[in-house]
């Protein structure tokens, strides 16, 4: 295998992966702002630390952008970059946590639950548009789509905790979300990083 074969193999897989990560960056900056503002009005720690994720996202897409054209050797050192910041979110989601264990208060329902909704939409597109090129960029489209895919989940996660926030009138289902969030975000980051490293290690031998 020569150092051509380490690049991505077609030219139109490459142009449709940019085309995608650049799409899903732009989705992702504008949501954060929506969700962060609502985040805050509405006293939610699971969803702060969701916002936060949607400049994560922004930033592996834009990074992804970079550095398609990158040979496997530096796509793999990349791809643990990417681990790395997929780890940043979870941090300010278990310091929100921290601040709240003392006394824990419930978010206000509607606004989580609308805020939820629409990252619903945004991160399904956005994993739609990812799901056909993941497998097109080694470690880095698959640090997007398994960043998109869990989002979704965490956004329907949020909107359950909203119905037993209401039935219940605790905090305590905000906080202990917060911490499954920040959960899930280590393990995708732990997915990522073996990737990463199995890129490392082919390049090596060649």
């Amino acid at each position: 295998m020569g150092a051509d074969d380490q690049r991505l193999p077609h030219s139109v897989d490459a142009r449709s992966l940019r085309r995608a990560v650049l799409i899903v960056a732009g989705l992702n900056l504008s949501y954060f702002f929506v969700e962060f503002t609502v985040a805050l009005a509405a006293g939610s720690v699971s969803l702060l630390a969701d916002s936060v994720d949607f400049l994560e996202d922004t930033a592996v897409n834009l990074l992804i952008f970079v550095a398609l054209g990158w040979p496997l050797a530096r796509r793999a050192v990349m791809g643990k970059a990417m681990a790395l910041i997929i780890v940043g979110p979870a941090a300010v989601a278990a310091w929100q946590a921290a601040q709240r264990f003392s006394e824990p208060v419930a978010p206000a329902v509607v606004p989580v639950v609308l805020a939820s909704l629409g990252a619903v939409l945004v991160n399904g597109l956005s994993a739609w548009l990812l799901v056909s090129v993941r497998h097109h960029g080694g470690s880095l489209s698959r640090a997007a789509f398994l960043s998109a895919r869990n989002d979704v989940l965490v956004n329907v996660a949020i909107i359950a905790m909203a119905g037993v926030t209401l039935w219940s009138e605790s905090g305590w289902p905000d906080l202990v979300l917060g911490c499954l969030i920040i959960g899930l975000a280590l393990h995708a980051a732990h997915e990522v990083w073996e990737v990463s490293e199995e890129e490392r290690q082919s390049a090596s031998r060649w």
